[in-house]
């Protein structure tokens, strides 16, 4: 099987390739000591700079609803490969403060394969949408995509564009909307390892610093996977009013969520290098780690904890239940499980996802990883989310 999506092992790929040639030039005794003087490399928000009152205002009457008094909002995935919390934590959110209607899509029939983990039935193809909405969506979110050149996935994308939809890139999503020709000349940003290739292939994007997220002329851009959240409180608020927005971040477990951001403290750095070398090229250490599919599962925090545990490149999270049947989450979406079984090991069973807060289960989720796989693969996860751990 696979342990992980087609990005992910590409991502291993680049990783090793560009760790390979920093040592290649080390000799053995500078090896030994590189090693000893590598630091934990825990992501750090401690040096983002504020954000203005005009800047967060600007923001929001950016994303004001554009055609609905109650938006309606797509999110777009393709079948063989979407990311998890990109996919998935806009849907719960912005379903959980009931201010839209929401619909997760494929651009074919069928389930999507979210990548490193989970499959889900999306409620309807881009084709049934356009059918049912010729006049189109308010919000298009764009999550990042195993390929950025999706004929399909870009097609769609700039027809909602021309009807006007307000297009809201998660991650490394910006990559697709770039390639369907909406970033050019626009002010945007993207996952911190991503970044310079957007930029060398789109150079006329003016990238912005320290900042989650972005929002230019109708396209929005955020950073890295977990920049999902902020955004989609954002978008809470520019619906439905900063009461409301605030109310779902007491929800999720959220005390702050604008747009602050410490770009300088998501790099490639030696101990994120070190630990994804040593964790990827120990494949005979390698585990699936079980977490139960019931029915009303929070999805928001079922993707945090499942991406989190799949991208120490030591495990993968697989969801399990008694029948193949797919389970309805708490916000209706469909997730199929892995596997059908009753049980699972007791060593290998991850805790129930339960009531907890989705940022309380993330943190939860990064401290057992620290317990698990040592504190350095807690920081590597935390790095590749970009989530600066508190």
């Amino acid at each position: 099987m696979r342990w992980y999506g087609e990005r992910t092992m590409t991502l291993n790929r680049r990783l090793l390739w560009r760790i390979g040639l920093a040592f290649a030039g080390l000799s053995l005794a500078g090896f030994v000591a590189w090693m000893l003087g590598l630091p934990r490399a825990a992501p750090d928000a401690s040096g983002a700079p504020a954000i203005t009152q005009q800047e967060a205002d600007a923001t929001i009457a950016a994303l004001k609803p554009p055609k609905r008094p109650r938006p309606l909002v797509a999110i777009l995935g393709i079948n063989d490969a979407t990311e998890t919390t990109d996919y998935l934590m806009p849907y719960g959110i912005v379903k959980r403060a009931d201010v839209a209607d929401v619909v997760a899509l494929a651009t074919q029939p069928g389930p999507v394969s979210l990548y490193p983990v989970l499959t889900v039935m999306p409620d309807a193809s881009v084709a049934d949408f356009d059918a049912r909405h010729p006049q189109g969506a308010d919000y298009v979110i764009v999550p990042a995509m195993s390929r950025d050149d999706d004929p399909a996935a870009l097609q769609w994308i700039r027809a909602q564009a021309d009807k006007g939809a307000i297009v809201i890139a998660v991650c490394a999503g910006a990559k697709v909307v770039a390639a369907a020709g909406l970033l050019d000349g626009k002010r945007g940003t993207t996952h911190w390892y991503y970044l310079d290739e957007l930029l060398n292939e789109h150079p006329a994007i003016q990238h912005v610093r320290d900042r989650r997220f972005v929002v230019d002329r109708g396209v929005a851009t955020t950073t890295g996977i977990s920049a999902s959240m902020p955004m989609s409180l954002t978008l809470i608020e520019a619906i439905a009013g900063r009461a409301r927005a605030e109310a779902v971040a007491q929800q999720l477990g959220l005390a702050h969520w604008d747009a602050r951001h410490a770009s300088a403290a998501f790099k490639l750095t030696r101990a994120f290098a070190l630990t994804s070398m040593a964790n990827t090229l120990a494949f005979w250490n390698r585990e699936q780690l079980g977490i139960e599919l019931t029915p009303g599962i929070d999805e928001v925090s079922l993707a945090l904890v499942a991406d989190a545990w799949s991208r120490t490149y030591r495990s993968r999270a697989v969801t399990f239940a008694g029948t193949p049947d797919a389970r309805t989450t708490r916000n209706g979406i469909r997730i199929v499980p892995d596997r059908v079984a009753a049980s699972w090991p007791a060593n290998r069973l991850l805790p129930a996802i339960g009531d907890r807060p989705p940022a309380v289960a993330l943190e939860q989720a990064l401290r057992g990883i620290d317990a698990r796989h040592g504190s350095r693969t807690g920081d590597l996860v935390a790095m590749q989310l970009e989530y600066p751990r508190r």
